[in-house]
């Protein structure tokens, strides 16, 4: 396996010189944002946050993709917020591809850099700073957690991904494999955030169609990944956006690793439609 790397947005625009061309295609079973899009005329700003901008490049849309949303968050030097989050109901998933930042949950202060994930549950105080010299990225996944009568809410997690041993998928001599950062049987959690690492020449051998919703953010490599009906070329910095049931599957380009940063929503019932009779 090749060196781990994570690839982030730094934003600028391109020149006027440059061709309009891109591979940005939203469909309605699938979206593809690449990496040359996120410039910095589609950033965002998000309330009580400090030198700090954000590509949204996942949110709930009716009809679509409608669990979760995903920023890439850019924090200067400095920056950072003391009420990060304004939505009790929001649990979160922070997973830093540049720079390094401090997260301080319940007065206890956790040192973040490259590879670093953390679980915050919902309703948790706490905050975030870039006590560094150079920017700090990372991406911000939030859900409306699911709480389940007779289930406890998840804890805190904080973690680096060097420290995770991948779980090699069967029958594949380890080319596919996934890194997990909590457990996939702990019904405590309703969304999973993981690494899924394939090997060159390695594929996904059939086209996975199932109930979860799936973000996938391109950290490393290159590859043809099967989306719906089309063959669509990646790399490192693109994001996929799948709705549920969309089928896909995945050929690895090589010459190194193909890894992506993985959201998906597990361990619950289906909501079921509201104004039945009967």
């Amino acid at each position: 396996m090749t060196a781990r790397s994570y690839y982030a947005p730094e934003g600028g625009l391109p020149p006027q010189t440059e061709l309009l061309t891109g591979r940005a295609v939203f469909t309605e079973a699938y979206a593809v944002i690449p990496k040359g899009t996120m410039r910095d005329i589609v950033t965002s700003f998000l309330p009580f946050w400090e030198k700090t901008r954000a590509w949204v490049i996942a949110r709930p849309l009716s009809g679509f993709a409608e669990t979760f949303s995903q920023y890439i968050m850019e924090v200067q030097a400095g920056g950072g917020s003391d009420r990060p989050e304004t939505d009790k109901t929001a649990e979160a998933v922070l997973f830093v591809v540049g720079g390094a930042l401090t997260i301080t949950l319940k007065g206890e202060r956790h040192e973040m850099e490259a590879g670093g994930y953390a679980f915050i549950p919902p309703a948790s105080e706490w905050s975030l700073r870039n006590n560094g010299a150079t920017p700090a990225r990372f991406h911000w996944i939030r859900k409306a957690y699911e709480k389940v009568e007779g289930i406890d809410c998840p804890d805190a997690v904080f973690v680096n991904e060097r420290d995770v041993a991948p779980i090699p998928m069967p029958d594949t001599e380890g080319k596919w494999a996934t890194t997990r950062f909590v457990d996939p049987a702990d019904m405590r959690h309703d969304m999973h955030v993981t690494i899924v690492t394939i090997e060159p020449g390695a594929v996904i051998p059939f086209a996975e169609t199932h109930v979860m919703e799936h973000g996938l953010y391109v950290l490393q490599g290159k590859a043809v990944y099967r989306l719906n009906q089309d063959w669509v070329e990646v790399e490192a910095g693109d994001y996929m956006w799948l709705r549920a049931f969309c089928p896909q599957a995945c050929y690895a380009g090589g010459p190194g690793s193909f890894r992506y940063l993985l959201y998906k929503d597990v361990n619950r019932h289906m909501k079921l439609g509201t104004g039945r009779t009967g």
